[in-house]
């Protein structure tokens, strides 16, 4: 077993969970992309709206106190939502309710989710002051037209102030922050190919101007029950083509790469030094907390989801359905799934010891070796050593290929984890 930090887990042994995720659900508007467990409250999310917000905190206070025993932690994200809608105060009372039932360990990375029309200097100092030390920005877009398009709140203005405003918080606590962009945008009619990238190099370069230290770049894509959903059904939603696509991803990882970017994960960047340590946990099949509804949890791999509306988190909590120590050291999440999220990193997944300590026999080992051969004869899966990784750029943006072949593979296997 590989006992490099951010190595995957052995289902065996699995390592305590020293992160956890909070989902904070209340947003201004839905995106037109969004798909999350969220709950819109209006352009004027104050006043009337701080009851609700009240009760949802006192709720996942309750989960958190009622968790099983851990270490202290050592990264810790407030997602959404927009989880900026909270107060300063709101923030310290949920880090405190961690540091309480866990511990926040000496340098812990502890992260909060800000949407660029939801705070201004005060209240960015009040988040610093009550113990956040790294901000992921949805900024999304620099172009008013594109965030008009997504459904989103802020315009390019208040996108560029809020930089401004993290640029120079850098010294009052601020560690690290990341810009997040939408790449494969909806087209516009009659948009040639080239004017496309065009517009995407200005949005990469503008970024990079910016100066964020890390950048999470996505791939719009079309969730079922959203508003581009409906559009495309009515055919009103033009997306890139696939080779298309491929360009832009290029075209990001070149920009980037040559800017100082290292590509350590399919869709993140950073300088050196501020990859996300978070999101790492993710990646490495190791475990994690998640609290609020419709979070997801992990807390020795095995995925442990919640209601995604406010009524069904509360009476789950009523019922006392919080997972117990004895369900969360359950055997951890499937082989196929260890792989996957294994490979979305740069420096890839120790796949033989993965095989080796699921049991997994030679004739199945050669199966698979077989389906992804085309993938290393092309380059774009590399096997080295017991290491196998995805090339970097052309094997990390062909990665839905390789990964579809091992969930197939592994879909043909009679035997199954425990935690599928």
């Amino acid at each position: 077993m590989d006992s490099a930090p951010g190595a995957p887990l052995s289902r065996s042994r699995p390592w305590p969970p020293r992160s956890a995720y909070l989902h904070i659900p209340f947003c201004h508007r839905r995106c037109f992309y969004c798909d999350f467990p969220v709950v819109p409250l209006g352009d004027r999310a104050d006043g009337d709206h701080s009851a609700s917000i009240r009760s949802y905190l006192t709720l996942l206070e309750s989960e958190i106190a009622a968790a099983g025993e851990g270490p202290p932690l050592s990264t810790v994200y407030l997602g959404g939502g927009t989880p900026s809608l909270l107060t300063p105060g709101q923030v310290g009372r949920l880090l405190g309710a961690l540091d309480r039932r866990f511990g926040l360990a000496a340098g812990a990375e502890i992260s909060l989710e800000l949407d660029p029309a939801s705070f201004d200097v005060p209240r960015l100092r009040g988040y610093l002051a009550a113990g956040v030390n790294r901000v992921s920005l949805g900024g999304q877009s620099f172009d008013d037209g594109v965030l008009l398009a997504l459904g989103r709140r802020h315009r390019a203005e208040e996108l560029a102030q809020a930089i401004a405003w993290l640029q120079q918080a850098r010294g009052l606590g601020l560690r690290s922050w990341s810009l997040d962009l939408i790449q494969g945008l909806p087209l516009s009619a009659g948009a040639t190919a080239t004017a496309v990238q065009d517009h995407w190099q200005v949005q990469l370069r503008t970024a990079i101007e910016a100066g964020a230290p890390h950048l999470s770049i996505y791939d719009l894509i079309v969730e079922p029950g959203t508003v581009f959903e409906r559009r495309q059904q009515r055919g009103e939603l033009l997306l890139p083509d696939d080779d298309l696509s491929a360009d832009l991803m290029a075209l990001t990882w070149a920009e980037l790469v040559a800017a100082g970017y290292g590509h350590y994960e399919i869709s993140n960047y950073a300088v050196p030094g501020h990859a996300s340590r978070h999101n790492r946990v993710y990646w490495s099949g190791a475990g994690w907390w998640g609290f609020g509804m419709g979070a997801t949890g992990a807390p020795w791999g095995r995925r442990q989801p919640r209601p995604r509306t406010r009524q069904g988190y509360a009476t789950w909590l009523e019922q006392g359905q919080v997972p117990s120590p004895a369900i969360a050291r359950e055997p951890s999440m499937p082989l196929d799934e260890r792989l996957m999220v294994g490979l979305r990193r740069r420096e890839g997944v120790n796949g033989a010891a993965l095989l080796a300590a699921e049991g997994v026999g030679p004739e199945a080992v050669a199966a698979l070796r077989g389906r992804l051969r085309p993938y290393m004869q092309a380059g774009w899966l590399r096997l080295e050593g017991s290491r196998w990784r995805l090339s970097d750029p052309d094997g990390l943006a062909l990665s839905n290929a390789v990964l579809r072949e091992i969930l197939a593979w592994w879909q043909e296997q009679p035997q199954r984890s425990l935690g599928d």
